[in-house]
This record gives C-alpha cells, structure tokens and sequence, in this order.
C-alpha cells in the first residue's frame, strides 16, 4: 500500500496545507463515536482525555475551538443494558437521553483540567433553517467562544425524529463550520486517511490531497470504519468535507490518534482544498441541511423570475402544490418538468395555497386582507439548487 498525492509540485503543496491548517483561527473538530467509546459502547476516558489535551493546546494558543461529538447514543447502551445501537427511534432517544450527560460530565471534567469551561449545544435540522433559530444558534455559539468557552455540539437525538435529522455529525459537523464561519474543520475517524478502497486490501493508496471531484475518481468508499456504534462511514465523511469546502472551508479527515499531528500541520491524513467563494451561511444551510416537506410547480415565468432575476416567488406564477407542510417549512421549487430549481422557506400553510394561485397579491390583498400581499417565498429565504 502506499500513497496517491497527485502534486505537481509536493514541496510547494505541503508548504501551503501546512500554512492553512496552522494559521487557521476557528476550528470546527468532529470526532465520532466508534473513537470515544470501547467495543461494548462506553465511553474511553483514555481517549476522551488525549482528544481534550489536544483540544486545550489549541485553546491555549487562543485558537477558537468548536468540537462536534457523537457518542451520546453509544455512551448510554451499557448503562441501559443494550447490547448494540438500537435500530428503533425511541430506543434510541432514550440511550441518548442517558448517554448525553454522561458525554458532555466527561468532557466537562476533561476540559477542566486545562482550565477551560464547556457549553453544551445541542442541535435539529429545525433548530438552524427557520431564520430565528438560526440566529439563536449563531449567537449561542459566537457568544461562547467570545467568553472563551469550547462549545460541544450535537445533534438533539432525544427529541429528534426522522424528519428533523441530520442524519450524522459528520454533515452536522460541516454546517457547524459554516454557520461560526470556521477557517478549517477536522473530521476525525478510526481510519487515519481516505483511501481508493478498504485500507486493509492490497494495492489500496492513500490520498494526501483532494483539490476537486476529478481526485475523487475510482475512489471506493464504502465499507470503511468500525461497523456496529457509529451511524457514519467514509461516504459521509467525503460529503461533508463536499459541503465544508464548497463553503470555502478547507478540511482534514484522519483518525483520532492523529489529531495533534493533523493540527501541527504535519503530513498526515488527507487534505481537502477549499472552494474560493463562500456563500450566505444561511442559505447554505438551507442547501444542504434540510429535506423538503413540499413541492411548488412553478410556470415558465415564475421559473424565469426566480433563478434568472432572483426575485421572490408569488402566487401567480405557481400553478400546483404538493406536500403538507406549514408555514416556515422548506419547500422545493420546480420547473415544468418536475425538476427542483431552487429551495426556500414558505410563508404559507400547504391548506391555504391553492386558492391563491395564478392570482396576484395585489388582488389577494383586495380580496382577502393585507396579510395576503406577502409572498410565498422571499427571495432572503430561497437558494438556487
């Protein structure tokens, strides 16, 4: 086995991940489950406290820190009798009931002992799409480092059902370094790189650097990881570096062990470069952190309206409505051929909408009230997909 770096100049290359990571500022650290618990779910203190000293040299440096940790569901199996991760929702908010103040007691006596005080933000798709709570997240967070306190986020699994999941930290773990504006996240994994296939199998190499989708290519990912405690894989590692970079973000995906040598900046793991834009934080979260709950058909010129002109989306230019969702809910766009073109946040109850199409608001507003002069999807609440 050996190395895929794909430099043209390595010298040069190096130089310029080492200064990317070194001089990063904010940093966003996800480390999942199968790193901070044994074979049979609890927690490894061993491991919980290497991961902390390396946390507190940072914060010692006065680096911001924001660690993403999974753990909570696989921290309260032993305690609740359970031989493996529950398949079940309840079962599953209920170990995580357990499991989450056992995590973040852990932590918070870990932390302490580099003087450092933890904050626990526990997070639903819902919590970061509706323009309120996003802001509520934002300055929850932003107000913790600002008092020099290491956040500790997770997703809210006691109370989050199937459709306000983030499915795995690892994506939750890239929208958190959007929404603080990180300058570089770290996903660390029980696999030190990303490999072309399993690392175990002859003639697999590792990738040093990802500078684009063509690196990604002939590229298996799956299988990888320990199976049995952990909901992610090497599939979603890949997707949220996919999100972080596209961000502007740059990324390091290696395993836990390795975590002081990826934040020295040395060679470890693989690099993922950043995207040179960054868009709104809002909307990217809008993109990628949420699923759905409707359709809106829209005609031609509505479609010309929204993505050629990026004006806000009104009654008449929908001509169908499919889905039962409420207001505030996010919703996608569609052009005549059923094809999303955009995102956003609906300012309508899916009863209230057919009644209103094709009809403009001035008209509704005459007809039915001021109320009705809004429209269905500002554009401040819609993002081209």
């Amino acid at each position: 086995m050996g190395t895929r770096p794909g430099l043209a100049d390595p010298g040069a290359q190096n130089g310029r991940v080492r200064e990317a990571v070194t001089s990063a500022r904010r940093i966003v650290v996800k480390i999942g489950s199968s790193s901070l618990t044994t074979t049979t779910g609890g927690l490894d203190d061993a491991r919980v406290d290497t991961l902390v000293d390396t946390l507190g040299t940072l914060a010692a440096e006065g680096r911001e820190v924001v660690l993403v940790s999974s753990g909570a569901i696989a921290a309260g199996l032993a305690p609740l009798g359970l031989p493996r991760r529950p398949r079940d929702l309840a079962t599953q908010q209920a170990a995580a009931s357990v499991g989450q103040g056992l995590l973040i007691g852990r932590y918070a006596a870990s932390f302490a002992r580099h003087r450092l005080t933890v904050g626990q933000v526990l997070l639903t798709v819902d919590d970061v799409t509706r323009r309120a709570h996003y802001r509520n997240a934002y300055r929850t967070l932003r107000k913790l480092l600002d008092l020099r306190a290491v956040p500790i986020v997770n997703e809210n699994d006691t109370v989050a059902t199937e459709e306000i999941r983030f499915g795995d930290n690892d994506r939750l773990a890239a929208l958190v370094a959007a929404l603080v504006d990180a300058d570089l996240l770290v996903l660390l994994s029980d696999v030190d790189a990303l490999w072309t296939g399993d690392p175990t199998r002859h003639g697999s190499t590792r990738i040093t650097e990802v500078r684009g989708e063509g690196d990604l290519a002939g590229v298996d990912i799956g299988g990888t990881g320990r199976a049995g405690v952990g909901t992610g894989g090497m599939v979603t590692k890949v997707e949220a570096a996919r999100i972080a970079t596209g961000f502007g973000i740059p990324v390091v995906l290696t395993a836990a062990p390795l975590a002081a040598e990826a934040l020295a900046g040395e060679q470890v793991g693989t690099f993922f470069h950043p995207s040179s834009r960054r868009p709104a934080a809002r909307l990217f979260w809008l993109a990628h952190a949420t699923a759905p709950r409707g359709r809106l058909h829209l005609d031609p010129g509505a479609v010309q309206a929204v993505v050629g002109r990026r004006k806000s989306l009104l009654p008449a230019g929908i001509t169908a409505v499919d889905g039962a969702f409420t207001a505030g809910d996010p919703v996608d766009l569609v052009d005549t051929e059923g094809a999303p073109v955009a995102r956003g946040l609906v300012n309508y109850d899916a009863v209230e909408l057919p009644g209103l199409l094709g009809r403009s608001t001035t008209e509704l507003a005459a007809a039915l009230g001021p109320a009705y002069e809004r429209e269905v999807v500002h554009r401040d609440d819609l993002v081209l997909l």
